[in-house]
């Protein structure tokens, strides 16, 4: 058995300060009224996220008809301008 696979795995993890984003499609959004105001709280009482202590990516998935301002830690370019395109508003927290 070659050397390297007898010695201990040792070294820097990066696993545990990673940042994690839950992800929300554009097309998920349609749930909401339109002229709605979407945040952390909206999400988590639709479902969309588990806790408020969660990271929000918006990610570009989908289409938009509604006007919605939508207020996220991070947003794809391809869904500010989906959100932009039907006017709506983006905010990041």
């Amino acid at each position: 058995m070659p050397l390297f696979r007898r010695l201990p795995k040792r070294g820097f993890s990066n696993f545990k300060f990673q940042t994690r984003f839950e992800i929300i499609n554009v097309s998920q959004l349609e749930r909401f009224d339109d002229g709605a105001t979407v945040g952390l709280e909206q999400l988590t009482a639709a479902g969309l996220i588990d806790s408020l202590k969660s990271k929000v990516k918006i990610l570009g998935g989908g289409e938009l008809t509604k006007k919605l301002q939508v207020a996220a830690h991070k947003f794809s370019k391809t869904a500010e301008q989906k959100i932009a395109g039907s006017g709506g508003e983006t905010k990041l927290i």
